[in-house]
Formats: structure tokens, C-alpha cells, sequence
């Protein structure tokens, strides 16, 4: 017997759920709290700042997949310089030939997300039992997801540097 789907009813519901939420997103998760392996969909709209974070102490592999949509995945150096940087796109209406399907962030690395279609869905698997007192560690050189300003010009300078527009 198969033990989790995502169908397109699910993904509908997480996003309906994002739509209504402060912070754009919503997820739907697989995984039990004791279950060493965490397991999503995360669902994002436009707009929605995921502010930059890491997976330290301990360090965590963490893979997006895209269902749908499409997302900037952006990684920091220690300074918030920009290292690298993916489009994951589910194709859409035009195919971008430089997008990608999935990413691993490398453990300890610092990222980012950033939606630029109308809504996006992704599956995420993050290796490591959930903690919330050391699940992430936000970036000190950006600003905090309660600093809606500062979010948003943020997000257009991140866009800008990675030659991006929202869809």
C-alpha cells in the first residue's frame, strides 16, 4: 500500500490554505514528529518572503522538487553574497531551457526562496529530525520575515542580481 500521494486535489487545498496565510504559504506534512526524515508539499504565493536561513547545528540536506510554478532557489555566503542560483519551473505555458526540476541545499548552506509565478508548489525533504529550537537560523544581513518593506525590496534586489522577473 503506497503511503502518501500528491495529487493535484492536495496540492489545491495547500494552496488555498496559502492564499489566506499572513505569510503567503502554507505546507502539508508526510512525516510524524518522530520520523527522521521531514517530508512536504510547501505551497507559496507570490509575495511570499522566505527570509534567508540555514540548517546548522545540526547541519541538514535539504531537496526541492517542483510541482508547480515557478521559484527562484538562491544560496548565500556567509556574507549574503550570492553563490548560486536555480530556476525551478514545471514548464508552464514556455518553457524556459535553462530551468531545472529539483535542488539539494548542501547542509549548513544558506538559501533563500523566491516565488515568481502567481503561486507555486513544491515537494521538500529535509534530512533530520524537526527541533523548532534549531530547525533554522536566520541570516543576520537580511531582513526578518516581520519586516514586510524591507522584504519586499529585498526580494527585487535578489531578483535583480539573478537577472529574474516574477512571471
Amino acid at each position: 500500500m503506497l503511503a502518501h500521494r500528491i495529487d493535484n486535489a492536495l496540492m489545491e487545498e495547500t494552496l488555498a490554505r496559502a492564499r489566506v496565510s499572513p505569510r503567503l504559504r502554507a505546507n502539508h506534512c508526510f512525516h510524524a514528529p518522530a520520523d527522521r526524515l521531514q517530508r512536504m508539499v510547501n505551497a507559496a504565493v507570490h509575495g511570499s518572503y522566505f527570509a534567508p536561513h540555514r540548517h546548522k547545528d545540526p547541519d541538514k540536506l535539504e531537496i526541492f522538487t517542483i510541482l508547480s510554478g515557478r521559484v527562484m532557489v538562491i544560496i548565500f555566503d556567509e556574507a549574503g553574497g550570492i553563490l548560486d542560483h536555480a530556476l525551478l519551473s514545471d514548464g508552464g505555458d514556455v518553457p524556459d531551457p535553462s530551468a531545472v526540476k529539483q535542488v539539494e541545499i548542501p547542509p549548513g548552506a544558506w538559501h533563500t526562496l523566491v516565488v515568481l509565478s502567481a503561486e507555486a508548489v513544491l515537494y521538500e525533504v529535509i534530512d533530520g529530525w524537526f527541533d523548532p529550537k534549531t530547525h533554522k537560523r536566520f541570516a543576520p544581513w537580511a531582513p526578518s520575515e516581520a519586516d514586510a518593506a524591507g522584504a519586499r525590496a529585498y526580494l527585487a534586489d535578489l531578483l535583480s542580481r539573478c537577472g529574474a522577473e516574477p512571471s
